[in-house]
């Protein structure tokens, strides 16, 4: 079984440097540990055979606990290791030729900011849509933030599963899912937890 987004409620996504100090894939292993079963794998700074060489181990690491590994853009690595899939952006490569890369199996996940956008991917061979950033997000500080009432706007015009992530810590959840939201993606809501696994665990558990 593979955990998708828009079906399970909890997204994990990597960054560089927002780790407390620990590396990712230690991080990785304790959201693991805590239940967590979808993981975006997103390192803008490292070289393609240093991302390779961590996303490897990240994946045996999601095979290990039956979780789903989504690779950020990087889609010839994701062809190499064979990762579940891939998350591209706006500026990355399209999600039809990443399609005829990858395969139908793999999961395609693009990001939209916009009404324009939204429209557009409707007719992209995507699995889902990131909408977003819901909050101010020091991850994505050039963006600005949209708020619940138009993310699940722009969500109604979109018929693809949806995610949202940008800013949203564990107080806002309660809301966010009584209006509809069905996954959240959370960046260093998790990687900066002091006490990762049990951070996961109630994250999930509020759910």
């Amino acid at each position: 079984m593979r955990f998708l987004p828009g079906t399970f409620p909890l997204y994990f996504v990597t960054d560089h440097n927002l780790n407390g100090g620990r590396s990712k894939l230690e991080v990785i292993q304790s959201a693991l540990r805590g239940g967590i079963k979808l993981i975006q794998y997103r390192d803008k700074e490292l070289s393609d055979a240093e991302f390779e060489s961590e996303a490897s181990l990240a994946l045996e690491a999601c095979r290990k606990h039956g979780a789903t590994l989504i690779l950020d853009d990087r889609v010839s690595v994701a062809q190499r290791i064979g990762a579940d899939g891939v998350h591209l952006g706006q500026e990355d490569m399209p999600p039809a030729e990443a399609r005829k890369i990858l395969g139908d199996k793999a999961i395609i996940g693009f990001s939209t900011h916009d009404e324009t956008e939204v429209r557009a991917a409707q007719s992209l061979p995507v699995n889902y849509i990131n909408i977003g950033p819901m909050f101010p997000t020091r991850t994505k500080e050039h963006m600005r933030s949209l708020g619940l009432d138009e993310v699940l706007r722009l969500a109604r015009l979109n018929s693809h599963p949806w995610t949202t992530m940008g800013g949203i810590k564990g107080a806002h959840l309660p809301e966010l899912f009584q209006r509809g939201v069905r996954t959240v993606a959370m960046v260093t809501e998790i990687s900066l937890a002091e006490d990762v696994e049990r951070r996961v665990r109630d994250l999930l558990a509020g759910l």
